[in-house]
């Protein structure tokens, strides 16, 4: 039975309209996901991490975030997912992967006054066996950007 061990450090590129104002911003850190145990017989276990938070202010017109990752060599899967988004809709989980073009992660933020608004950012780490390991393969360090656009 092969010992499984990804490291997943996640990066934040800031968004800025403006020069003086923030737009965007991540919360929490850099989380850290390692896959360390499976059932015999199994793939590894899958490891989830929600404590990074988007705060993000509404804008004067209607608007969305979009998600996209840098991580030349990937090795393992990394997926991301909005929850608990208090205004606008949350776009299906994405599969982040090396070299993807920016990726819907909320839409359809309605335009009004710029009140904040923080969601929850839900991280999913998982590899197979056929993958191999960390220790193999070294970690995967995504640097992951969010950055909020005109609809």
């Amino acid at each position: 039975m092969k010992t499984l061990c990804v490291m997943v450090f996640i990066a934040v590129v800031l968004f800025f309209q403006k020069a003086t104002a923030q737009q965007i911003e991540v919360r929490g850190g850099n989380p850290v996901l390692s896959i360390t145990t499976a059932v015999i017989g199994s793939e590894p276990t899958v490891v989830v991490n929600t404590t990074s938070t988007l705060r993000y202010r509404r804008q004067n017109r209607v608007t969305k975030i979009t998600v996209q990752t840098s991580r030349p060599s990937q090795s393992f899967t990394l997926k991301a997912l909005a929850q608990s988004v208090p205004l606008g809709t949350a776009a299906p989980e994405v599969t982040l992967t090396n070299g993807m073009p920016a990726t819907d992660f909320v839409v359809n933020i309605p335009a009004g006054s710029n009140i904040r608004r923080t969601c929850t950012l839900r991280y999913t780490a998982s590899a197979t066996f056929a993958q191999g390991n960390s220790a193999e393969m070294g970690n995967d360090v995504h640097t992951v950007t969010y950055t909020l656009v005109r609809q």
